[in-house]
């Protein structure tokens, strides 16, 4: 009896000491994170920082899962620590970059993405540093990095499209019809490549062209609604207005907001 009672007190002060680590929960909470289950990563990061306050891989995977929950206030803090342990963490600051860009904050992100650009130069911060560029309507700084990011990698389908856009608020149609191009040469069943391409070519009154690429968006995505919106105005702009108007009415019935005013305009 006596024997057994000895036991049963080392079972106890046994499972009394036993306490799980702070690999442990980083563990858990990246598991967790990997099935978007973010909020019990987050739980579990947290505990794996109150064991270790300075274990900057779980800051940072807790800034992600922030992120991805849209508490972009929480996860700028999280990478605000990360760099504080780790300042020569180049992804620290473009993911710091990515959540002041959604914090509107595009000249605190072209910051941080320039700091990552001189830590580690690669293809997708020079891209992201253009498309805050352009939201502050620097298109000529955008198209800057845009070349560069092409530069270092010919085959990179957005940093065409972003430089395309960016030469298009410039008014070089030319110039963005040859980046849409470009996208299509790397995937043909980009709608939004055709659609973009079409437009620009609308500009330049190439209207059968602009309708050819409108057409192919709708054979890839029937749904869309802008493309049908926009080839029913070639089509009118070169005097098909029967079926210019069908095409705006179905541009209307999958919820164009443009669609009926421009009804009213050209086929009444």
């Amino acid at each position: 009896m006596k024997t057994t009672f000895f036991l049963f007190l080392t079972v106890i002060s046994f499972l009394n000491c036993y306490s799980q680590t702070s690999e442990e929960f980083y563990n858990r909470g990246y598991s967790k994170a990997a099935t978007a289950d973010h909020q019990g990563a987050i739980a579990d990061y947290s505990k794996a920082i109150e064991i270790n306050p300075n274990y900057g891989e779980a800051y940072y995977n807790r800034g992600l899962s922030k992120g991805k929950l849209q508490d972009y206030r929480g996860a700028l803090e999280d990478f605000n620590k990360v760099i504080e342990i780790y300042p020569d963490f180049a992804m620290g600051y473009s993911d710091r970059a990515i959540i002041k860009h959604e914090l509107q904050d595009y000249r605190g992100a072209i910051a941080d993405y320039s700091k990552a650009i001189e830590i580690n130069p690669n293809e997708v911060a020079y891209y992201s540093r253009g498309l805050s560029k352009n939201k502050l309507r620097d298109y000529q700084g955008a198209i800057v990095d845009f070349n560069k990011a092409i530069e270092i990698n010919p085959y990179y389908e957005a940093a065409y499209f972003g430089r395309g856009y960016s030469k298009a608020v410039l008014q070089d149609h030319r110039g963005a019809i040859e980046d849409y191009s470009r996208v299509i040469e790397i995937n043909p069943e980009n709608p939004r490549a055709y659609c973009n391409r079409g437009v620009e070519k609308e500009f330049l009154k190439d209207y059968k062209g602009a309708i050819d690429d409108h057409t192919k968006t709708i054979a890839i995505n029937p749904k869309d609604d802008r493309a049908y919106l926009n080839r029913g105005l070639s089509k009118i702009a070169i005097g098909q207005k029967d079926n210019g108007c069908l095409d705006l009415s179905r541009a209307g019935e999958l919820g164009d907001s443009d669609a009926y005013s421009l009804i009213r305009k050209y086929c009444n």
